[in-house]
């Protein structure tokens, strides 16, 4: 079993900043990518930024040159410092983790449950 929780959401008016940050735990052999996914209301989850363990990224080129994903190896916690946001950001935020379960050879893709992030003046 592997879990991802994450934290920090809320709300923010038009150019503020939020932090998030999740853990994954569990049952984890080898944690690779980690990174944030979003879906707002009506729309498809989309990738907003991932890591690799060699701190390698990659963003939606909506969200560069405002967010920055980081990641914490010694406790598999990944961050996103968002900032200068805008009410297009508001969608319900999940952590993302691809991880080598314990007792297994293959890699897959887990997501926390999902915290909001609300854009608004």
């Amino acid at each position: 079993q592997v879990r991802l929780v994450e934290s920090g959401g809320g709300s923010v008016q038009p150019g503020g900043s939020l932090k998030l940050s999740c853990t994954a735990s569990g049952s984890i052999w080898k944690l690779n990518a980690q990174g944030w996914y979003r879906q707002a209301p009506g729309k498809q989850r989309e990738m907003v930024a991932v890591i690799t363990p060699d701190n390698t990224t990659e963003y939606a080129s909506s969200v560069k040159e405002r967010f920055i994903v980081s990641r914490d190896n010694a406790t598999n916690t990944v961050f996103l410092q968002m900032t200068s946001q805008k009410p297009e950001d508001t969608a319900v935020y999940y952590c993302y983790a691809n991880v080598v379960p314990l007792g297994s050879y293959y890699n897959r893709d887990y997501f926390g449950q999902g915290i909001q992030v609300t854009v608004s003046s």
